[in-house]
Order: structure tokens, then sequence, then C-alpha cells
């Protein structure tokens, strides 16, 4: 195989990459091919492949030589290459050439859990939890008409209901007479969201998908 033979390739490569070895070849007073070359000589002896590649130092590099590893165009040649490039350590030691590393994988985190058809919604009220299966859940006095009775005289018989609509549950006063609280102010309905919670004259009702 003649080891002198050059052809013309086409690769990508990364910007600062390219301007680092525009660089090289400036400082070296060399071309960016040879540069290039010698690169690729040294990791394939790494390898241990291709151990009897040696650079070519008899007259250097024609300058109507086709480039070899060109980028947009540019090949940066010079006539005559200097020796091989110097490194660090043992001369008889190729430098070392490390594979690019791939970015950390991040960690997948817990979604908080969002109102919808997939989720149960469940209702908090005096320590006792009272799943929503139904379209729609009355709160009131009446024990007949009520799912969650209260018996208290300032609860009207019909006093709020939660509804189940889409797949959204929304909490609505059923024309009480003292209304519901959120936040310290009246409400006449609201989506209900993860932990609210809700206020029926002195009675809390606190709201959970979990």
């Amino acid at each position: 195989m003649d080891q002198s033979k050059k052809t013309m390739r086409h690769f990508y490569c990364r910007d600062v990459l390219w301007e680092t070895f525009e660089q090289m070849a400036n400082d070296f007073d060399c071309s960016i091919d040879y540069l290039i070359n010698e690169g690729m000589r040294y990791y394939a002896r790494s390898k241990n492949y291709q151990s009897s590649m040696a650079p070519n130092r008899s007259s250097g590099m024609p300058t109507n030589a086709p480039p070899v590893g060109t980028r947009d165009g540019r090949s940066g040649m010079a006539t005559n290459p200097p020796p091989p490039l110097p490194h660090r350590g043992h001369p008889s030691q190729s430098p070392p050439m490390a594979p690019p590393m791939a970015p950390p994988m991040a960690q997948p985190t817990a979604a908080p859990p969002v109102p919808g058809a997939a989720n149960t919604l469940f209702l908090v009220f005096n320590n006792q939890r009272y799943p929503i299966a139904k379209d729609q859940f009355i709160i009131g006095r009446g024990s007949k008409t009520s799912d969650l009775p209260i018996k208290d005289g300032n609860i009207s018989r019909k006093h709020a209901a939660v509804i189940r609509r889409n797949g959204t549950f929304y909490i609505k006063d059923l024309g009480s007479t003292n209304g519901i609280d959120y936040k310290g102010m009246r409400i006449d309905n609201k989506r209900i969201d993860e932990g609210d919670i809700f206020h029926i004259c002195d009675y809390e009702l606190r709201f959970t998908y979990r």
C-alpha cells in the first residue's frame, strides 16, 4: 500500500477544534492538513493500528497537492511541513488522546400529580378521607340528600358540591346562606388543586390527589 498517497476527504469538525488547529498551524508554520494527518497517525499508533506508518519528511507537501481534511475550502497548506509536533512524556510514548466524554444524564424526577381523569380526588374531613367517585358530590346538612352530611344549623341543606367536569374537579356553592371561604375570601366556585383547603362555616375541607 502506497503510504504517501493522499485523497480528498470531507468530514464534520467541531468549530472549536478547527480554530485550535488553525492557531497551531500558524504557530508551527505548517498546514492544517499536516496537523490532522499527524493527529490521526498518533491516534492509530496509540491503538496499535498501522504502527509502521511514518510522517512524510522528505520534500514537504507540493503546493498543488489535494488537501486532506479540508473545511469550508480552507486548507492552510505550507510547502515545507515541520517535523512531528513535540509532546510531553517519554519520547517513545504517543500523546494520549482521550475519547470525548458524554454529558451526564439528568436523573428523572417524579412529577407532582395533576388534576385529571387519571387521578382520584380525596376529601379530608375530620381526619377521614372520602374518595370523590361521582360527577357530583354534595356537601350539606341533609343526611339523605348529601354525600357528606354535616349536622350543623349553620350549614345549608345542600350547601356545596364537588363537581367533576371533563376529568377536572371544581367546588361550587349551591346558593347556601353562609357560603364557601377560600383563603379568607368568599367564592362561588373554584377548580380544586392539590392541597386546596376550603372552609364552610367552622369546618375545614381539604382536598388531595395523593
